[in-house]
């Protein structure tokens, strides 16, 4: 190849016109928890996770992923073989908005959430991640960057477990303090008004009145009294969320709940597309969007409702996933927190890569690597799977 500028785009257009995807290849993993950990409505004892793998002539592989639930995750690799994989080989992996329509055009029978529009997510990540790949850019970079090298996180934990007193929630939220994080996290909802008041004073006396304690309480609610109720034992250890205060198609009651609670509504993580985001918005129902990639439509779709959510005044935190999330929340303007997990105990998807991110003062460090940074382990991925790459 020539030196030139005009010689590189020649051989750049050449090569990305002449781009197919020549395989697509989904399998499912599932991975123990070493401690069965509880939320307010549920407990988990092993997570499911479908991988996918898009691979271009070119020789250039791009990977998605994502949270298949506590079983049954073999439901979104089904989705990938048999829905998406045969009208995916032989097209151009840079059409990426093209190929997301039709997609969701294939599926509108089979699903438009869940499993189904997890599938379309997880391949509309590999695509993203692939065509960063050919050009050596890390994915924030080729999305558009608005960060420079580093995103503010906050630090997620405080999970029900048996035998954990609110002293040992207290520590294990000042720990994260320690470590240089300004906001942390922690899980309500499961306990009684009495119960999880000693465990939200004792995070706060722990952490201390400067730093940001966000309550998330994982659905726990049916109706907006028995929330208030809760809430109104919650306010004077000033919460700056509370997340999932009710199930995500009870639009009405986060509304009615924001209204009526001095802490911001944060919501959204399990929930898909453009249109149901944008009644959220109208109905005033979050101040907060947790949009997570892997589950609303991939990072296309991602990308159209930070877009809306920013002309709401609306910030995006997405849920876990940071591997991914910090260069979404890298990419935008109205990127806030990217949510950070120190260790593999509840995200144990973070056994199955081959690179971790580091964090510095309670920022995330941006990958420096092409797209999102990182593979799979594919010696981990084999003492996991429930099935092979196919």
């Amino acid at each position: 190849m020539g030196d030139t500028a005009d010689e590189y785009e020649t051989a750049f257009t050449t090569g990305a016109a002449s781009a197919r995807i020549e395989s697509v290849q989904a399998c499912t993993v599932r991975i123990p928890l070493d401690n069965p950990t509880s939320f307010a409505t549920r407990q988990v004892t092993a997570r499911d996770y479908a991988l996918v793998r898009v691979r271009t002539n070119d020789g250039v592989e791009g990977i998605g992923f994502c949270y298949g639930g506590s079983s049954a995750g073999g439901l979104v690799t089904k989705a990938v073989r048999e829905l998406f994989q045969p009208m995916l080989v032989g097209q151009d992996p840079y059409r990426v908005e093209g190929l997301w329509q039709e997609m969701y055009q294939e599926a509108i029978l089979q699903g438009r959430a869940g499993a189904v529009m997890r599938a379309i997510s997880i391949i509309d990540v590999a695509l993203w991640d692939r065509n960063a790949r050919a050009v050596g850019l890390p994915l924030h970079r080729y999305l558009g960057s608005y960060a420079d090298d580093r995103v503010p996180a906050y630090a997620s934990g405080g999970y029900y477990l048996d035998g954990k007193t609110p002293e040992m929630l207290g520590q294990e939220m000042a720990s994260y303090v320690d470590l240089g994080f300004k906001a942390v996290k922690m899980k309500v909802g499961r306990l009684d008004p009495n119960g999880e008041e000693e465990r939200i004073k004792a995070a706060r006396e722990a952490i201390g009145p400067n730093v940001l304690l966000m309550l998330d309480a994982n659905n726990a609610w049916s109706d907006v009294p028995t929330a208030l109720h809760f809430m109104k034992r919650y306010e004077p250890y000033d919460p700056y969320w509370i997340e999932e205060p009710f199930g995500p198609d009870d639009i009405d009651s986060h509304a009615r709940l924001a209204r009526r609670t001095p802490v911001t509504v944060a919501t959204g993580e399990i929930e898909v597309g453009r249109w149901r985001f944008k009644e959220l918005l109208d109905k005033e129902g979050a101040g907060i969007l947790q949009t997570d990639a892997v589950v609303c439509g991939g990072i296309s779709e991602f990308r159209r409702i930070a877009a809306t959510a920013a002309s709401y005044g609306v910030n995006m935190c997405p849920h876990w996933f940071h591997d991914l999330h910090v260069h979404l929340v890298a990419s935008i303007p109205n990127g806030q927190y990217v949510e950070f997990f120190t260790d593999d105990k509840v995200l144990n998807f973070r056994r199955l890569i081959d690179t971790q991110l580091e964090h510095e003062n309670g920022d995330l460090l941006l990958p420096t690597g092409p797209g999102l940074g990182f593979n799979f382990d594919e010696k981990m991925v084999l003492k996991y799977a429930v099935d092979g790459w196919q």
